[in-house]
């Protein structure tokens, strides 16, 4: 099942989200819970609809409605750093003895299409394009085998980052924090449908490819890190994990390469789609920043 949120409301959609044929039901209308995407994955929404699908009329053409973050007002976004192979290699640094794990805020998410607005302070602002999971159902202490019941589906993620912040300050939450600094979506993709363990992803700047990996090259896979993280923690339905990124991100290129007013961004994992978003820089640096 292929899930989005539209105009705040939680839809299934028949299609890939880039075709104008697509179109979308509007999943609390058809079974009576909450339009709310973390509510409604919160209360087993996933498996009512099925059901409810499998006797409803065709939904709205999709371009009738404004696209909304995946999953909006998740309790925590925590993101795994160093978890590809080939990007640690291009840091010179070693696979971490456990997942690295750090956190975004909630506040910085935005939706496909939606502009990622470097603040004038950032003159290293960096893309770093993810495979993204969401929580389906309140998750402590998971056994590693049986993680992936935990979780509703897959989705992408930008962990946009401000380089020039995060190897000065050490503050790697801070510095991935900004508004508009966690682009996420288009849509969640129920696990039926992908292989987690090996889920192609690429991501494109400006249509040329930055990177291009696998998640079969993950130091520590989906599952692990659900296991992980819940370890004393409890994830609760909604909440996203971005699970690393692979190499080719501009801080490691030579010449380097950062996010610049006018860029597009574009990142894929196959069998769930592309998200796309402009990079808007919001006036000019501060002097001596």
């Amino acid at each position: 099942m292929r899930l989005a949120s539209f105009d705040g409301r939680i839809h299934a959609i028949d299609g890939d989200f880039d075709d104008p044929a697509t179109r979308a039901s509007d999943l609390a209308a058809l079974t009576g819970l909450s339009p709310d995407p973390v509510e409604f994955l919160a209360a087993g929404g996933v498996e009512a609809a099925r059901e409810a699908l499998a006797a409803a009329p065709p939904g709205r053409p999709i371009e009738a409605f404004r696209v909304d973050p995946v999953v909006h007002g998740p309790r925590s976004v925590w993101a795994a750093g160093l978890n590809y192979r080939d990007h640690a290699a291009e840091t010179g640094q070693a696979i971490p003895p456990a997942p690295a794990l750090f956190t975004k805020s909630p506040g910085s998410l935005i939706a496909h299409g939606a502009s990622i607005v470097v603040p004038p302070h950032v003159e290293q602002p960096d893309y770093e394009g993810e495979v993204a999971v969401v929580i389906g159902r309140d998750a402590r202490d998971v056994d590693e085998a049986e993680a992936l019941d935990f979780v509703a589906g897959v989705t992408i993620g930008h962990d946009v980052s401000a380089r020039d912040h995060q190897f000065v300050t050490g503050q790697f939450s801070w510095s991935k924090s900004f508004d508009t600094f966690c682009p996420l979506g288009p849509v969640l993709v129920t696990l039926d449908e992908v292989d987690v363990f090996d889920l192609p992803i690429e991501t494109r700047l400006n249509g040329e490819v930055v990177q291009s990996s696998t998640t079969a090259h993950l130091a520590y896979s989906i599952p692990r890190l659900v296991a992980w993280i819940t370890q004393g923690l409890t994830l609760l339905a909604g909440d996203v994990i971005l699970t690393g990124t692979p190499a080719g991100v501009g801080v490691a290129r030579d010449p380097q390469r950062f996010l610049t007013h006018g860029d597009v961004v574009e990142i894929t994992v196959a069998g769930v789609g592309t998200l796309r978003n402009p990079v808007v820089r919001h006036g000019p640096p501060l002097p001596g920043s």
